[in-house]
């Protein structure tokens, strides 16, 4: 299944996620969600999920902004954003070090051919900063990064744009977590921090791309 139809799909999950059980059970399912989610097993054994979940995304539909903001929640600022720095920096590795290893065919493997294409000019034009610029976009990232590891970019040149972009990320969200973790609002904020990203990496590839690749495929 192309990227961009398992993406149409999560989005039409996540709204739906928490539309269907509240009309149908109400508030007493509002309850009990709002307690599974402030009150899980154990710090560690949420810090293992989220580690492994981010960890996974760069090859998984894993919704990467989702899992951050409820591992702020539960975790708090400053943990929610280190355990989600781990697992973002961790997958951000794994897929550049493969890409570096295998080549361009990995990328191909797990984006589909329009965005590479796209994003390898891209990553052509702006190098190392296109990490910065696609980080928060879901998709998009993984592709920069997979190209970025095809094109032979060093580890030096890498390392340092990647960490500090998925520090930011990691805080910005897990800070979004924590703000709302008291609020009724916690479940509503965890779905928005994975659909709106989603959202406007969609938009950016229906609209943004093709215009960009217009404009610039030549240069």
């Amino acid at each position: 299944m192309k990227p961009a139809i398992r993406a149409a799909l999560f989005l039409a999950v996540l709204f739906a996620i928490p539309i269907v059980p509240f009309v149908w059970l109400g508030e007493t399912f509002e309850a009990s969600l709002l307690r599974a989610l402030r009150e899980p097993s154990s710090p560690s054994t949420v810090s293992g999920w989220v580690i492994g979940m981010l960890a996974s995304d760069m090859f998984l539909p894993v919704p990467s902004s989702a899992v951050i903001t409820y591992a702020g929640g539960v975790l708090g600022v400053v943990a929610g954003t280190v355990t989600s720095w781990i697992g973002l920096s961790l997958g951000a590795v794994g897929g550049f070090g493969l890409a570096r290893l295998f080549g361009e065919s990995i990328a191909r493997r797990f984006s589909e051919s329009e965005d590479i294409e796209r994003m390898s000019r891209f990553t052509q034009r702006h190098g190392a900063t296109a990490l910065v610029l696609t980080r928060a976009l879901p998709i998009l990232a993984e592709a920069c990064v997979l190209m970025l590891g095809a094109s032979g970019l060093s580890w030096r040149r890498f390392l340092l744009p990647m960490l500090v972009s998925n520090l930011l990320l990691s805080l910005t969200y897990a800070a979004c977590g924590a703000y709302f973790q008291d609020s009724n609002a916690f479940p509503v904020a965890i779905i928005a921090s994975g659909a709106v990203p989603l959202i406007a990496a969609l938009l950016i590839r229906r609209w943004w791309w093709p215009l960009s690749g217009k404009d610039g495929g030549e240069s």
